[in-house]
Parts: C-alpha cells; structure tokens; sequence
C-alpha cells in the first residue's frame, strides 16, 4: 500500500469513527505515519480527501454489498441478496469502517455543517433506492409480486429499513439486533412474493 493509499484508508476508518469535521489534519498524519509534506503532496485540502475517502468507500459498499448478484436471476432473489450482503459483508467489514456505516456518519454530521458534501453522499443513497425501486419494478413485471403491489413505498420501507439497521448496529454493536433487523426485511420481502 503507497502513501496515498495508506493516508485514504486510515481516514476511511478515522472518519467511520469520529467523523469528518471531528476528525482533525494531525490525526490522519499521526495514523498514517506521516508528515504534513506527505499528505499535502497528495491532497489539496482536507476536503479533497474528502472526495477520496467517498470515491473508496463507495467503491468497497459496491463490492461488498452487491457481490454475487449477477448468480441470481430472480429480481427479489437480488433485493434479498443485497440485504444479506449489506449485514453480513459491509456492515460488519470492521477492518473499513469500525465505526459502522460510513454514510450515515457523514449524513448526520455534514448536513448542518457541509451541505455541499452532504449532498456527494446523498446521490451514493439516491442510486440505492433507485436500484431497489428497479429490482422491485421487474420482479413485479416477472410475476414474482403481485401486480398491485406499491413499489415506491416498498423501496421507501426498504430503504429506511436498511439505514435503520445502520444506525442501530452503530450504537449497539450487537450481532443479533443486525440480524433481526434484516431478517425482518427479508421476511417482509417474501411475503410480497406472489
């Protein structure tokens, strides 16, 4: 891992743990071992890290949350998987993000105090739903929901279900309260089921 590489993850965990705004220039140094001449060779500002860490750890939610879906053919057989995947691969990937959900650190936290990069995290939430809306959307078309079923306020519930476990497990760390939260999703999902 070069310096750069080394300085993204770090961060990745710092800002899963303290945050963005709590977590401070010398902080990253210190766990990256570096120096001030380090970062700055590789980064503009704090913010431009920023944007990294962001870009990283949408890259790893992807590969961790959507890993194996192009196995399955059923559209609500895909929904179930990224819900799996979501509690058993992403949320608890402690080694990325020990302080639980990245995004949802940074949505609490940026909205009053950086709107502009609240907003980059919002369009990674905004592309899950969309996904979730389209998964639902063909499984309707397919028969496997029945054709009145209301897709946008499952993808709603759905959505708010995942966060919900986010939150939650954050504070709690508890494996069994992860579970039941999603299994409680999943199980709502193949009631739908026609």
């Amino acid at each position: 891992m070069n310096l750069k590489e080394r300085i993204i993850h770090e961060s990745l965990k710092l800002f899963s743990l303290k945050g963005f705004c709590s977590t401070s220039i010398n902080d990253i140094l210190e766990a990256a071992n570096t120096s001030k001449g380090g970062f700055y060779n590789h980064f503009a500002s704090k913010e431009d890290l920023f944007f990294q860490v962001l870009d990283e750890a949408q890259r790893i939610w992807r590969e961790k949350t959507l890993s194996g879906l192009d196995e399955i053919e059923s559209p609500v057989g895909k929904i179930k998987r990224v819900l799996e995947n979501y509690r058993d691969r992403y949320l608890n990937d402690t080694e990325n993000f020990p302080g639980g959900c990245i995004f949802i650190t940074f949505s609490v936290e940026l909205d009053d105090q950086r709107p502009h990069l609240s907003k980059e995290v919002s369009k990674g939430f905004m592309g899950l739903k969309a996904m979730l809306k389209r998964l639902l959307d063909e499984g309707r078309e397919e028969g496997e929901l029945s054709k009145n079923v209301d897709t946008s306020a499952i993808t709603e519930m759905l959505f708010a279900g995942m966060l919900g476990a986010s939150v939650i497990y954050g504070l709690d760390k508890s494996t069994a309260s992860l579970d039941r939260s999603i299994n409680t999703l999943i199980n709502y999902l193949e009631e739908l089921r026609s």
